[in-house]
């Protein structure tokens, strides 16, 4: 199906100027729709990190009626990690929120320039962190049963 170009008037009677500023507005609005998209890929990811982290003395709980209860602290590992979370999601939105607004200020004032963003390989570290920090103290504690 054939739109018509932003102009309204019929494409033969609009200079090649126009085309391609018609083109341009156009690339504008994908570049804008991807960010919105990639901002709402932060979200739910930041959301699940949230939710994770609220989730977590759940799971303690469950250790608490096991025998790993005397040499775990539930109460303080539950608040450790689950602050983590929170925290790391809390981080993930401020960077996908200061991405997506510096995206948008790039594109409106037509100085649109691919930078890399390094936002997702801190969050990845600030995970790979907290995974290690549980796995080796959940390991200690095992292992000094």
């Amino acid at each position: 199906m054939s739109q018509l170009p932003i102009n309204s008037e019929t494409p033969e009677k609009l200079s090649t100027n126009d085309l391609a500023a018609d083109r341009t507005e156009l690339a504008k609005y994908r570049s804008r729709a991807a960010a919105d998209r990639t901002l709402m890929a932060w979200i739910r990811t930041c959301l699940s990190l949230i939710g994770f982290g609220f989730g977590i003395p759940t799971i303690v709980s469950a250790i608490e009626n096991t025998r790993l209860s005397h040499h775990l602290n539930p109460v303080r590992f539950s608040v450790i990690v689950g602050l983590s979370f929170i925290g790391t999601g809390m981080l993930a939105m401020v960077l996908g929120l200061r991405e997506h607004h510096r995206l948008l200020k790039q594109i409106q004032n037509n100085r649109y320039t691919y930078e890399t963003s390094h936002s997702a390989e801190i969050i990845g570290v600030a995970l790979l962190i907290i995974g290690l920090v549980s796995f080796i103290g959940v390991l200690i504690r095992v292992m000094n049963l």
